[in-house]
């Protein structure tokens, strides 16, 4: 099947099953784009319901606080030296063409995510070496580290297994058949893809087949929808046109859904935290004496009392507040104007007007922004504002050179480890996509080296509380708060399994009343 780009990809079969025909369907309204299905090479929480619906890992995160479970894998075991991970498949998992998944798809899926160097690789690139993952037979896979890692067990999750066979037939000059999967999917997973189109969204149908099993009335139909304004999203969720939405809309709109009897809020803690991420390989980002101006100028409580209606907490560090790893006490930044002029007046590097990139369709980013941009035209510092689309920014990331001067930006949780936050942030062996800052340097980067191989939390605890502290006067990133889940959903709606790693969006639990 030859697919253009930018076309929707609809597959064999089931044309009246996809967008707006065919049997009742959840759809849920999505606040960003959906611009590659590629489990492999996105890897962001804006659109989790891929990874988390099209495909499986080898354990998985539910609930809240966030647990493993064995989801590919039933069990695994570690060697004495803390280097070999072996996992055993469950033998009736199947890829959604009937194909059994084994231990050599495993092995294919870790070699490609190696390969490409997207996504979740950063977690990998360091820890596993090519060619070193073994499969004995077609229902073990071996994962032989190259060093012991404090972490690797928490990440596994997000080695999401591709069909070997079906994506290797759609490779194109040694691409490891991106181009194909980009539009296209190949997994296990409680969902198998109908229709695809960029600027629409996806929709997908239940495998029934599923190795997990089906609790009773399941969601048959799925429909994941980009719906890029706010307003929309409230008023096709009261209409019933939607049944869930994001859980990031502005507190205002969550409370204008709670007056709506078509709608319900699901409330919980997240470990989600949103910050200004700062570019420090742009002079005179570079300097820390700016950053220390940018964090005294940001009106901390007036952004949360005010914008955000009292509906998070403030988080004045890199973790969240919530996670291990926090200093005790941790004081970080107030709103200062006096001290941001004074930091200003040692500034060694030239100013120049800053640039901000928000993200659009997310009030908090585009406030945030606005906010930031007029606190500091007091202090004499100009900014330019640019609102892009996430899929936008989230390639300029990916390259010092491209990102902007200042990002406000959320950081989510993949994996439940202190590492999550503050060492892919600001180690300098995570620079690139995953990185909130290209900040280097080598106090924090000698912890950071000792918290990745030791095998005591308590260590691990005090590694992170000195990083954290470090991070905080260095002013590395301005850290605003944690986030509160609101989780809109019809009434009609029931199950919602939240996880802080799924954002609410791990579908398979859902059921809905007629």
């Amino acid at each position: 099947m030859k697919i253009l780009a930018g076309s929707a990809v609809v597959l064999p079969g089931i044309r009246d099953r996809a967008f707006g025909r065919g049997a009742e369907k959840f759809v849920f309204a999505n606040n960003t784009l959906y611009d590659t299905l590629d489990p492999h090479t996105v890897f962001d929480a804006s659109r989790v319901a891929v990874r988390f619906n099209l495909y499986d890992g080898l354990y998985r995160y539910v609930d809240n606080p966030p647990k493993l479970i064995p989801w590919l894998a039933e069990s695994h075991t570690v060697s004495s030296n803390g280097k070999a991970y072996t996992f055993k498949l469950n033998r009736n998992a199947k890829f959604h063409d009937g194909t059994p998944v084994t231990s050599l798809d495993v092995v294919y899926s870790i070699e490609r995510i190696i390969a490409l160097k997207k996504g979740p690789a950063s977690l990998y690139l360091e820890a596993i070496k090519p060619g070193t993952t073994e499969a004995p037979d077609p229902h073990t896979v071996v994962f032989n580290l190259a060093s012991p890692s404090a972490i690797f067990l928490a990440t596994v999750p997000d080695i999401l297994v591709v069909n070997r066979a079906q994506v290797t037939s759609h490779e194109v000059n040694g691409d490891w058949g991106e181009a194909w999967l980009a539009r296209n999917e190949a997994g296990s997973g409680s969902y198998v893809l109908d229709r695809y189109e960029p600027a629409v969204g996806w929709a997908a149908h239940r495998f029934v087949e599923h190795f997990a099993g089906w609790e009773t009335d399941p969601i048959e139909e799925l429909e994941l929808r980009t719906v890029l304004e706010t307003n929309t999203r409230v008023l096709g969720l009261m209409r019933g046109d939607f049944q869930g939405a994001d859980g990031s809309m502005p507190y205002d709109q969550i409370r204008r859904l709670r007056q709506s009897q078509e709608v319900q809020i699901i409330e919980q803690e997240s470990m989600r935290i949103f910050l200004l991420a700062l570019n420090h390989r742009k002079p005179p980002m570079n300097d820390v004496h700016l950053r220390r101006a940018l964090a005294y100028a940001f009106d901390y409580e007036g952004f949360i009392n005010n914008i955000m209606g009292g509906s998070v907490s403030r988080n004045p560090g890199p973790i969240p507040n919530t996670m291990w790893g926090t200093p005790p006490g941790l004081k970080g930044y107030s709103f200062d104007l006096d001290n941001a002029q004074a930091e200003l007046k040692q500034m060694t590097e030239p100013l120049r007007p800053l640039t901000i990139n928000a993200l659009a369709g997310f009030n908090d980013s585009e406030q945030a922004a606005v906010l930031l941009q007029n606190t500091i035209r007091k202090i004499g510092i100009e900014a330019e504002i640019e609102v892009s689309p996430w899929p936008v920014v989230a390639n300029r990331l990916a390259n010092a050179e491209t990102r902007a001067d200042i990002v406000p930006i959320f950081r989510s949780t993949f994996y439940v480890d202190p590492n999550n936050w503050i060492g892919e942030g600001f180690g300098t062996r995570y620079h690139g996509q995953r990185s909130l800052s290209y900040y280097s340097n080598p106090t924090f980067d000698r912890l950071l080296d000792k918290a990745l191989v030791s095998d005591s939390q308590v260590e691990r605890r005090h590694l992170y509380e000195q990083m954290a502290q470090i991070v905080s006067d260095d002013a590395a990133g301005i850290f605003i708060y944690n986030t509160r889940w609101y989780g809109p959903y019809s009434r009609r709606v029931a199950g919602v399994r939240f996880s802080p790693v799924n954002s609410g969006q791990d579908f398979r639990w859902v059921s809905m009343k007629s």
